[in-house]
């Protein structure tokens, strides 16, 4: 996990609305919390951090479904 969020997700939870970030940081798990929870990490960080971190996964996920789809589609054509 990085210690400093991109400003491009900074500028992103900045032009979150109150509850939207909320919702953000109700997701937040283990490490990022406890920084921020020990002040390491400020909230605006900490969810611009939870953004950019659910950025990643759902193109991890994304890649993943593409190759599942292209696997049966290839069972399919057989």
């Amino acid at each position: 996990m990085r210690k400093n969020p991109a400003e491009e997700y900074l500028e992103k939870a900045r032009r979150l609305t109150k509850e939207e970030a909320e919702h953000l940081l109700a997701r937040m798990r283990g490490k990022l919390n406890r920084r921020m929870e020990d002040r390491k990490v400020a909230p605006l960080e900490a969810v611009a951090l939870q953004l950019e971190l659910e950025d990643e996964k759902l193109q991890e996920w994304r890649q993943r479904w593409a190759e599942i789809t292209e696997r049966d589609n290839k069972k399919k054509g057989k």
